[in-house]
């Protein structure tokens, strides 16, 4: 019996170990890197998981047939420590999730593949990926790629169109842009009855001029309750699910842009070891 073909950016973990090793060596893999963790009381704990592979599902469909690509299982449980002062939230410390990823790394690159894309959906995840890649970079002469979508430039005409600037610079967590991508890629499971509007410590802090804020130039460490009681910032109202639709097709298509880049990308592959 012929061994079954390969089904279009398959999944890590439904090929068996002879397909893995057939696959091109310029091939992208992909890795979704979330969170469980709180999000205030209407949105659930997989939030960050939820957008992370919604994101990617939709970027995958602007890929055209035979793009070489594979998707590793996700990190579904981060970094989180900023939000274990509330119920339900999963983290794991900075060097577990270190080792995990780079684990992962090392899986990829013992395939023969040296391409690896990291699309992350937390905040509490960027440390552990800029350790992560720079170690696999050495260690393996890999190009690993950084990819945060909460760091991509949104669709031109959402300032002033619906969500003001003040919105997107400071409803980080539970705000206007993850209720509307929860309420687009996952509608049954956000609480619209508890949406509400939660005013930023940092919005404060910017409004009286100061430069410090929980992020920015002069960033402070911050837990979630430091920048609201109930650990959510911005407003939820905002997020509609046509705003998310709009957004999931922008970043898809950045994303869907990044992944051609990272293929066609050449770096020198150097001979590892310290």
């Amino acid at each position: 019996m012929h061994d079954a073909p390969l089904t279009a950016f398959p999944h890590w973990q439904d090929l068996t170990s002879r397909e893995i090793a057939g696959l091109d060596g310029d091939s992208v893999a992909v890795m979704v890197l979330g969170a469980i963790e709180q999000h205030g009381p209407h949105l659930p704990l997989s939030t960050d998981l939820d957008i992370g592979e919604g994101l990617l599902a939709a970027a995958l469909a602007h890929l055209p047939d035979g793009f070489p690509l594979v998707q590793l299982p996700p990190l579904a449980v981060g970094a989180s420590e900023e939000h274990l002062s509330f119920p339900g939230t999963l983290s794991l410390s900075p060097a577990l999730a270190t080792a995990l990823l780079e684990a992962h790394g090392d899986a990829v690159a013992r395939a023969g593949l040296s391409r690896l894309v990291l699309l992350n959906s937390h905040g509490g995840n960027k440390a552990v990926m800029d350790s992560t890649a720079l170690a696999l970079r050495r260690r393996h002469g890999m190009l690993v790629v950084k990819l945060h979508y909460m760091r991509m430039a949104p669709p031109e005409t959402l300032p002033g169109d619906g969500l003001p600037a003040e919105e997107l610079r400071h409803g980080l967590h539970g705000g206007a842009v993850e209720t509307a991508l929860m309420r687009h890629l996952a509608p049954d499971k956000v609480r619209l009855e508890h949406l509400e509007a939660r005013r930023s410590r940092g919005q404060a802090m910017a409004e009286e001029g100061q430069l410090l804020g929980p992020e920015g130039e002069a960033a402070f460490a911050w837990l979630a309750e430091d920048l609201h009681p109930e650990g959510v910032v911005g407003n939820a109202h905002l997020g509609t699910a046509a705003l998310g639709e709009r957004l999931v097709a922008h970043y898809a298509q950045r994303i869907a842009r990044i992944l051609h880049e990272t293929r066609a990308m050449r770096l020198k592959r150097l001979s590892g070891g310290p």
